[in-house]
């Protein structure tokens, strides 16, 4: 059995090997292929193209990166028609992966394609859902866009989200000493995102290491690109750090961490690390994201509880002054987001959610192997 996955950022690179990974279990010949990154590659994939770069921030870096995109799309399209796999993946990256479902299915592909969390999770476009829907299986990990293609009369899996069951809670632990503690820094996966929030991260932590002189600094990378600018960033810090690649690495001996908005908020509050969200955008980026963005919130957990359960420190408010407070009320007393994360892990469903999405994926996969 062949599969073949395509994503386009460090998160769904994460999920598609997850995802590859509960399926091996069960089917252990499966041979996987597919468009990704580091965590692919290292989960068994053959990439045919590496992503590395491939995310960006802000109008002006999207544009810059669309013919090389067009033109990968394309030659994928071509190699996947002439050798077509049993099954097709695509997870989340709907600005890539939508337009290869549908550059697919115009050339007469008529095996299937599994969309592993569909794009606009949070836009409730018709328009969008129904290319989905008219392209590909939709499998969500989303109650509420579950809901939204059932209100438009379209099909729709889901099972719960995987980080559920992937990411268990720490066993209890003592609460941070007065005189220091240990923060995890995670400013995100792409360069952009780490470019423009480990300035205001170390800063934060000077003046946190000021109130606290035993203060630790872990800080998480994602790639060899990240590393380079969370290195330069470090610098100028008068605490201890080390850095570490992934983030739970980072997050596991944490009493605190200061994290940049997208699925690692989601991954600390599920292990039960409290945790402060941040984001910064270049203006160009801040005047396209108001266009289309309407929600109160923007992490994860928040969205998903209605409530800001995660405090979030947005553009100018990102200051190092309003991070150090923020942190620094989470050491002296984590017990009302700690309690938090339970609500959320009973609302992001079963505890089976990724092995079921595995029996899915499988089940299609071997009705055309059958066939």
């Amino acid at each position: 059995m062949r599969v073949f996955m395509s994503t386009g950022e460090a998160s769904g690179d994460m999920l598609a090997a997850s995802l590859a990974e509960a399926m091996r279990a069960r089917r252990p010949d499966i041979v996987f292929e597919g468009i990704g990154g580091q965590r692919m590659s290292a989960a068994g994939f053959s990439l045919n193209v590496e992503t590395r770069g491939w995310a960006s921030l802000g109008l002006v870096a999207a544009l810059v990166r669309i013919l090389p995109l067009v033109l990968t799309g394309l030659a994928q399209v071509a190699r996947l028609l002439y050798r077509p796999p049993d099954l097709i993946v695509l997870v989340d990256f709907g600005a890539f992966n939508l337009r290869l479902a549908k550059a697919l299915r115009a050339l007469n592909y008529r095996r299937p394609i599994l969309y592993y969390f569909p794009p606009g999770v949070w836009f409730d476009r018709p328009s969008q859902a129904r290319a989905v829907a008219r392209n590909a299986t939709a499998l969500t990990a989303f109650k509420r866009q579950r809901d939204f293609y059932r209100s438009l009369g379209l099909p729709i899996a889901y099972f719960g989200h995987p980080l559920a069951s992937l990411v268990a809670p720490r066993l209890p632990r003592a609460p941070a000493p007065p005189s220091g503690g240990t923060v995890a820094l995670l400013p995100g996966s792409r360069v952009d995102e780490v470019r423009l929030h480990m300035p205001r991260l170390v800063a934060a932590c000077n003046l946190l290491q000021a109130r606290r002189p035993s203060l630790d600094v872990i800080a998480s990378v994602a790639n060899d690109d990240c590393e380079r600018f969370v290195h330069a960033a470090l610098g100028t810090a008068t605490f201890p750090f080390r850095i570490v690649r992934g983030s739970r690495d980072a997050l596991e001996p944490a009493d605190a961490a200061l994290v940049a908005s997208g699925t690692a908020v989601l991954e600390a509050t599920l292990r039960e690390v409290p945790c402060v969200a941040l984001y910064v955008l270049s203006p160009s980026g801040v005047a396209y994201g108001r266009r289309i963005w309407h929600r109160k919130y923007v992490t994860l957990p928040n969205l998903l509880l209605e409530r800001e359960v995660v405090r979030e420190l947005l553009q100018t408010e990102a200051t190092p002054d309003a991070l150090a407070d923020a942190v620094e009320a989470l050491l002296r007393d984590p017990s009302q987001q700690l309690g938090a994360a339970r609500d959320l892990r009973a609302i992001l469903g079963g505890a089976q959610a990724q092995e079921r999405a595995a029996e899915f994926a499988l089940a299609l996969a071997s009705a055309q192997a059958a066939a």
